[in-house]
Formats: C-alpha cells, sequence, structure tokens
C-alpha cells in the first residue's frame, strides 16, 4: 500500500483513507482503530492524514458517506428494469447481503455509529442511509399491494422493518460465526421464508 499512498491526489488519498478503514473494521472493533493505525496501514504520517480530513469524526463520516453512495446505488442498479415488485424486493435483499460480504468492515462500523450515545456525523449518515433504504422498500411494498403482488391489508411499515430485520439477522448470525462469506448462501432460503410471511393473506 506504500507505492499507493504516497503523492496520491487528494481525492484518491481520501477514497484510499476509506478503504483502509473499512479493511481494519473488518478485523477489529471499529471504536478501537486509531488515525494513527490508519496512517500505519496506509504508509503515512497522521499529519498527512490530517491535511485531508480535519478530524476522526471527519473519516468516519467520510466512510459511512461511501458506504451510503455505494449501496443505494448497487441497490437502484440491482432493480432496473424490474416490473415485479416481489422480484424487485429479492434482487434488493440478494444484493444487499452480497455487499456486507463484500465489505464485512461495513455492518461494524454501522452497528457501531448507532450504539453512539451522541450524534456523530457518522451516525446522521447511517440515519438518512435506513431512511432512504426505506423509503425504497416502502414504495416497491405499496406497488405490490396495489398491483394484487401482495395483500392490500399488508402492514407496510412492519413489512419494510422486518425486511432490514432478517438482513440484520443474517449479518449477526454471520458475525457471530465469524465468516462473512456464509450469508450469500443462506440468503435465498431466508428470503423464502419473508415472502411467504408478505404474500400470506393475513
Amino acid at each position: 500500500m506504500a507505492n499507493r499512498s504516497k503523492h496520491l491526489p487528494a481525492d484518491e488519498r481520501r477514497a484510499l483513507t476509506v478503504e483502509t478503514v473499512l479493511a481494519l473494521a473488518g478485523s477489529q472493533i471499529p471504536s478501537n482503530i486509531t488515525t494513527a493505525a490508519i496512517a500505519k496501514r496506509m504508509r503515512v504520517t497522521e499529519g498527512a492524514l490530517f491535511r485531508h480530513f480535519a478530524s476522526k469524526d471527519a473519516i468516519w463520516q467520510a466512510v459511512m458517506e461511501w458506504v451510503a453512495d455505494r449501496l443505494l446505488a448497487r441497490l437502484d442498479r440491482a432493480v432496473e428494469g424490474i416490473e415485479s415488485p416481489l422480484t424487485a424486493l429479492e434482487a434488493i435483499f440478494m444484493t444487499h447481503v452480497e455487499f456486507v460480504a463484500e465489505h464485512p468492515g461495513v455492518p461494524r462500523m454501522m452497528f457501531g455509529e448507532l450504539q453512539q450515545p451522541k450524534s456523530t456525523l457518522a451516525k446522521r449518515v447511517v440515519r438518512s442511509l435506513l431512511e432512504q433504504y426505506g423509503q425504497r422498500l416502502h414504495r416497491l411494498i405499496e406497488k405490490g399491494k396495489s398491483g394484487g403482488e401482495l395483500p392490500a391489508a399488508l402492514d407496510t411499515e412492519a413489512a419494510a422493518m422486518l425486511f432490514i430485520g432478517t438482513i440484520q439477522g443474517l449479518v449477526m448470525q454471520a458475525l457471530l460465526a465469524d465468516d462473512m462469506q456464509r450469508m450469500p448462501g443462506y440468503a435465498p432460503r431466508v428470503f423464502a421464508v419473508y415472502r411467504r410471511g408478505i404474500v400470506s393473506k393475513p
């Protein structure tokens, strides 16, 4: 990483910092990651790091913004051209699981920020991400209800919450097993159970 880290343009240095933090978060508690550890991994000085970020909080904010931008864009691409809301929900589910399996540091960072007692910059980004994610789910579920693919009496808010909670459950199981790569294998079976639950009439 030394060759990549030295004499990089500002945007590339910032991107490399995000990449480094996520790599470190994949194997340790994010709150224990220091700017010294980030700089050491990048083979730069802390001073060089702070030329691009005003503080550690600013680094965490940049990481969460990267996650939000990449995840939402990937989900939007996954549903392009899909007319069936149920099929679109499945595409979102599988894509999200694949994203987490590829970036195991992401859920550790997100869970860590959401547990912060105070409102940090990064925590606000995570909340915004979850809100935008939820809005996408709400639109698909309502479309499914209006088109007859889902029961008209289905509780949209509860169905959206359960969708996100189901993915979080998969993530927690993978974290406990210390094997994030197991998630894609379980995802189709888990989504099948979720699907049966929301298509069943109350």
